[in-house]
């Protein structure tokens, strides 16, 4: 191991001349204090970066189960508005009380799409 790589390793600090014996010893306890403080800084730091990729994690996961959830539903809404496309194109025929026009009316031109049922008074010309 190299000279120096020791945390604990107080070598570069000044030696202490002999009159200044007291300053070195509150240098080397400031030094101390300051180490420990920035440990459990960097600790903490640590433990916050850990719990915040833990919380994100879950949204994650929630937020896929409820896309999975969406994806379900638009499928299942997708399904029941074919259907009823297609039960109101096999009423349409048997339906008396509407005219080609007035059909065009209720539904406008782009018949076939989503279909939205208006009751309309039939008033005969």
């Amino acid at each position: 191991m190299a000279q120096g790589s020791d945390n604990n390793d107080t070598s570069y600090t000044k030696s202490p001349s002999p009159g200044n014996k007291q300053g070195s010893s509150d240098d080397v306890m400031r030094k101390v204090m300051r180490r420990e403080k920035n440990r459990i800084a960097a600790q903490k730091s640590r433990m916050r970066q850990t719990q915040k990729a833990d919380s994100l994690h879950l949204e994650s996961e929630n937020l896929e189960k409820e896309n999975a959830a969406l994806r379900k539903e638009v499928k299942r809404l997708t399904e029941e508005a074919k259907y009823l496309s297609t039960v109101l194109t096999n009423h349409e025929p048997l339906c008396t009380g509407l005219s080609s026009a007035s059909t065009e009316l209720l539904y406008g031109a782009h018949h076939g799409a989503f279909h939205q049922h208006i009751s309309v008074p039939h008033y005969p010309l």
